[in-house]
């Protein structure tokens, strides 16, 4: 498993965007190619206008997890070891389904500016219980405008 982590060492995802961790379940990301991404794909931004399908595979149906989809590239001001900006935010989703089962809290957003590079990050953090995550758009919205 340490294996699978080596990419996001590499590209500096983890320590700039999130500690390490152990890896529990399998999440799938595709875009439009219905081919799954893998870490370190590079797309041009045209290729990630629609927001891509995300499957988590393990766990159980009673187990809920939520999904943060970031952007650290993103030029601006920001807070030391904050989230630059939510792309998306899913809350929710029960283990062995995909992302649309669960409550999008924060709808997709394409890339902006849509030059450059950028590094997308998804991350799924498993949930204590159902309806654990309350944060309303507007709230997270305005903590990363703030920061």
């Amino acid at each position: 498993m340490a294996r699978a982590l080596e990419p996001l060492i590499v590209g500096r995802v983890i320590r700039e965007v999130i500690d390490t961790f152990s890896l529990s379940v399998k999440m799938t990301v595709i875009y439009n190619s219905n081919k799954p991404v893998c870490n370190g794909h590079e797309f041009f931004p045209s290729a990630v206008t629609t927001k891509p399908k995300v499957e988590v595979d393990g766990g159980d149906m009673r187990t809920f997890y939520t999904l943060v989809m970031t952007d650290p590239d993103v030029p601006g001001p920001r807070l030391e070891g904050a989230f630059a900006l939510y792309h998306r935010l899913v809350t929710d989703i029960p283990g062995t389904t995909n992302v649309s089962f669960g409550r999008e809290v924060v709808s997709y957003e394409n890339p902006r500016p849509n030059i450059g590079i950028h590094r997308f990050v998804f991350v799924l953090f498993k949930q204590k219980r159902r309806q654990a995550v309350a944060a309303s758009p507007s709230c997270i919205k305005a903590a990363i405008r703030d920061g």
